[in-house]
């Protein structure tokens, strides 16, 4: 059996990994849902079931190419560490870290493809891709999807298409998101009518870890909403364009703000990097809302020479499973805080403060 943290690459190497306008668009997935012919779904199957779906399905996603050296375990082997580490990844949903017996989970080496089966449905495979790419994201998994269909006998209907837990996956089964660093809108207060906006293009904005979540550090997902009736490449082609726009906000956001208020965006800047910098304890959540900041300030190279990836870095490893992987003893939440607090104040120890721009002058 393999280690799922020797699996997994480095926190530092997996923030290094680079895509188009990934200074606000943090990463692609797109997710399939698909289900067997001729068994229960899940949520509504009995444990002997799941257990024989798992079996089924788990060889036959081992023996895709694109999963070749992947690391495959059945939930219940996992520990909740190993399954939150999952989650902060964004590999596996929290609905599939609370899974036991009869569910499972394949990564590759790459952290490029995941499936997780019996989560909601029997097999929810996912392409992820750093910085804009939905489109290569559904390549990649549409292949993969493809493949497996010739192996496995998926629940579909000629009318209705493919057939899901959840009616709004019903159809073509897919979800296209993408993760977006927003902190220009939300400096700006502009995200509230861009949400809106969205939300009546029959789009989805949620928080970090998806549904039911909060947008910790200024990150929101955008997904679709409906599977049923269009095609994939409508629904990822719909998608590109609103990505696309939302990424213009966000960069005219930014601009306007250095232009009309300077103060306000180096007052939030230099606030973040003094507690950052000194705190002695601090919690994930106010960690991650100032390193937003922080990685605003890289963005707009007030802090020269620190690279976006040493706060994309601490964006991870300062959450609480990563936090807890690096210490053997169990911690509780204060002790956390404690540890979490002189990890920060020691990778930044290099780190200056930031230059103010004045209008029209040189840095200093």
């Amino acid at each position: 059996m393999k280690d799922i943290h020797q699996f997994l690459c480095s926190p530092a190497d997996s923030t290094h990994r680079h895509g188009p306008h990934d200074r606000i668009v943090m990463s692609s997935r797109v997710r399939l849902a698909r289900n067997l012919r001729d068994h229960a779904f899940p949520g509504w199957a009995k444990k002997p079931e799941r257990v024989k779906v798992l079996e089924t399905i788990l060889p036959a996603v081992v023996a895709m190419p694109e999963m070749a050296d992947s690391f495959a375990e059945a939930m219940d082997n996992l520990t909740a560490l190993d399954k939150q580490l999952l989650v902060e990844r964004h590999l596996i949903s929290r609905e599939h870290a609370a899974k036991n017996v009869g569910s499972g989970l394949v990564v590759n080496r790459a952290e490029t493809f995941s499936v997780m089966i019996n989560e909601e449905d029997h097999l929810r495979m996912q392409a992820l891709r750093p910085g804009f790419q939905t489109r290569e994201a559904w390549q990649a998994v549409d292949k993969l999807d493809s493949a497996l269909e010739k192996k496995l006998n998926f629940a579909f209907d000629n009318e209705l298409g493919y057939l899901t837990a959840c009616p709004t996956n019903l159809g073509t089964g897919i979800r296209v998101s993408a993760m977006l660093h927003l902190p220009g809108l939300v400096l700006a207060e502009q995200i509230n009518p861009i949400i809106q906006s969205v939300n009546k293009l029959g789009l989805a904005v949620r928080g970090l870890y998806g549904e039911g979540t909060e947008a910790l550090g200024n990150v929101f997902q955008v997904s679709n909403q409906m599977t049923l009736g269009e095609s994939e490449t409508v629904i990822v082609e719909r998608l590109e364009k609103v990505l696309a726009q939302i990424i213009e906000h966000e960069e005219n956001a930014r601009q306007t703000l250095m232009e009309k208020k300077p103060k306000v965006v180096f007052n939030h800047i230099g606030r973040a990097y003094g507690i950052l910098a000194n705190a002695h304890s601090i919690s994930s959540k106010e960690t991650m809302n100032l390193l937003s900041l922080l990685r605003l300030g890289v963005d707009m190279e007030l802090f020269p020479g620190t690279q976006r990836s040493l706060v994309d870095e601490l964006f991870l490893v300062t959450q609480p499973a990563h936090l807890q992987k690096q210490v053997s003893d169990k911690l509780s939440a204060e002790e956390r805080d404690l540890i979490r607090a002189d990890m920060v104040r020691e990778r930044l120890k290099n780190v200056n403060r930031p230059l103010v721009k004045p209008a029209g002058g040189t840095a200093n």
